[in-house]
């Protein structure tokens, strides 16, 4: 394909959910806000986005969700007292944060899904495609997913899934796509999708994760959008529009990811994301390894 397309530049990260899976942590500090090692998930997200290029990022935020903004945010105070204590190494990881990208935040007033949390991006995004990273699934920055779907995108037009094949009785706990080869090995054609269908009834083990890059089409849709599974407007069922109407957004492709992904969306996942984590840091990972392999060891 040598057609090209308008360059994105922006991220839209949806993180208005209220995390009762982590309950009671989550009752007084947004999930996005849980340390993984010692970086909160979503600055991984922001840092996925930023070194895809995409530097302009807008975060759907709800109530009690202010630590978000604060974390992105400057702290005077702290990097005073860090910097008077001569703690260069710390200064730099907290003013990391503040100086990654230039940060937006929109709040979505009721909890009316993805699709509806996407929608409220529309103001901010315009007619430009986009990018939507969520941040229950964590990309590792060795693979990078998101960096091919804008390519992807600009040569093609149109919407891009990120997709990764699961156990056939695993895809239940998924969105799932119908989806026909193309040309290159890691991008499919999508032709049709379902939110989480019984194994029986899926057309493929193909699982859509959390990773987007959209059409601004996508908005015409979702404002026509009723409440779907869950009594929530669904982003599955908007992109399912796209797949099977080509004149209106384009086609929707997928790139199936075979890398490494950490979903830290559950309290078990969560904990296997910060153990893998960990174990690969070069500054924590060899001590942490030999303490693990005694533990599993002598404990178990």
């Amino acid at each position: 394909m040598t057609q090209s397309h308008p360059r994105i530049s922006k991220a839209v990260i949806p993180a208005a959910g209220l995390g009762t899976r982590f309950l009671p942590a989550t009752k007084a500090t947004p999930k996005e806000m849980l340390p993984v090692v010692d970086k909160p998930a979503i600055q991984y997200v922001v840092e996925e986005a930023v070194s895809a290029g995409l530097d302009d990022v807008l975060m759907i935020t709800g109530r009690n969700k202010r630590p978000l903004e604060d974390h992105f945010d400057r702290n005077y105070e702290l990097e005073s007292a860090l910097q008077k204590k001569g703690d260069a190494n710390r200064l730099a990881k907290v003013q990391e944060s503040s100086d990654l990208a230039t940060m937006h935040y929109v709040r979505q007033g009721d909890p009316k899904g993805l699709g509806h949390a996407v929608l409220c991006a529309a103001p901010h995004v315009g007619r430009e495609p986009f990018a939507v990273l969520l941040g229950d699934d964590l990309i590792d920055p060795r693979d990078p997913l998101l960096k091919r779907m804008v390519e992807v995108q600009e040569q093609r037009g149109g919407s891009v899934i990120a997709l990764m094949e699961v156990a056939p009785e695993q895809i239940h706990l998924y969105g799932c796509a119908a989806v026909e080869a193309t040309e290159d090995g890691d991008v499919v054609k999508v032709t049709g999708m379902v939110e989480k269908p019984d194994p029986a009834d899926a057309p493929s083990n193909y699982a859509i994760i959390g990773r987007y890059v959209l059409d601004p089409h996508i908005f015409d849709i979702l404002r026509q959008t009723e409440p779907g599974r869950g009594g929530e407007i669904q982003l599955t069922d908007a992109l399912q529009q796209l797949a099977t109407d080509e004149k209106v957004g384009g086609p929707v492709h997928g790139v199936v990811f075979k890398g490494r992904r950490y979903d830290t969306g559950d309290r078990g996942d969560y904990l296997r994301a910060i153990v893998r984590l960990a174990c690969e840091r070069e500054d924590l990972g060899p001590d942490f390894r030999t303490w693990l392999r005694s533990y599993v060891a002598e404990e178990m």
